[in-house]
């Protein structure tokens, strides 16, 4: 990926416009935020920002893959969120003036561009459709939290980790052959969605690979049968 790619980005232009709550086109904003914004490029493992420090602006990842991770008391990270080209960052911290609740995180070589504080902010006043959506997503956000929480307390580890599966697919898609995720995760960082031990999501993802609901090849999962994954997360709505 070129940094000169990512440094010219423009917004008019952008394979996600359609998709991405402040470049879509039906808004006034999209020229004033593409003349205004700045584009960068971060290597796989460098960070967008910090969980503690404070924001000064909203992030749009443009390419790329991002994890949102929280460092809990035992030192350990939990991933809170998954990212992916078109989805906007950092914008309950900057909205509820705090400092960032955890850090984002490059899962692969990215692009994220850079709306300032000041236009955000400006742009949220005059344009109503803009902040509507905003809305959508900060409840949206609640709605996942909530859930999240109560698969933790209430779900099996097996149940969840079949589940942290589809949110990975559910994110991220399919390559070309229709059953590969088109990610790569290490064992880590899916235990991290998880919120469990290493050791025992090795253990459930070779169960799975064993029964033949996945299967596993180096860092990539590929989706042998869908509707047992699907009855192993226990999913029902």
């Amino acid at each position: 990926m070129g940094f000169e790619h990512i440094k010219n980005a423009d917004c008019t232009h952008c394979s996600k416009r359609f998709t991405n709550v402040f470049c879509n086109p039906a808004y006034d904003s999209v020229a004033e935020i593409n003349k205004e914004k700045v584009c960068t490029a971060y290597k796989k493992g460098e960070y967008i920002f910090k969980e503690g420090t404070r924001p000064h602006g909203v992030f749009c990842v443009n390419v790329g893959k991002i994890k949102l991770v929280k460092s809990g008391d035992d030192g350990r990270e939990h991933i809170l969120r998954l990212v992916k080209p078109g989805d906007p960052l950092g914008y309950r911290s900057m909205l509820s003036g705090d400092k960032y609740n955890a850090s984002a995180i490059a899962l692969e070589n990215c692009g994220v561009c850079f709306i300032p504080k000041e236009l955000f902010l400006g742009i949220l006043q005059k344009d109503s459709q803009l902040s509507f959506e905003m809305m959508k997503l900060l409840s949206d956000d609640l709605k996942k939290a909530e859930m999240q929480l109560t698969h933790l307390a209430q779900k099996p580890v097996r149940e969840r980790v079949a589940e942290a599966i589809l949110f990975i697919k559910e994110t991220y898609g399919y390559e070309e052959d229709g059953q590969t995720i088109n990610a790569t995760f290490s064992r880590e960082d899916i235990a991290n969605i998880v919120g469990t031990a290493k050791e025992t999501t090795i253990r459930l993802l070779s169960e799975f690979n064993k029964d033949k609901i996945i299967q596993l090849t180096g860092k990539k999962i590929t989706i042998l049968d869908l509707p047992k994954l699907v009855s192993s997360a226990n999913i029902t709505d």
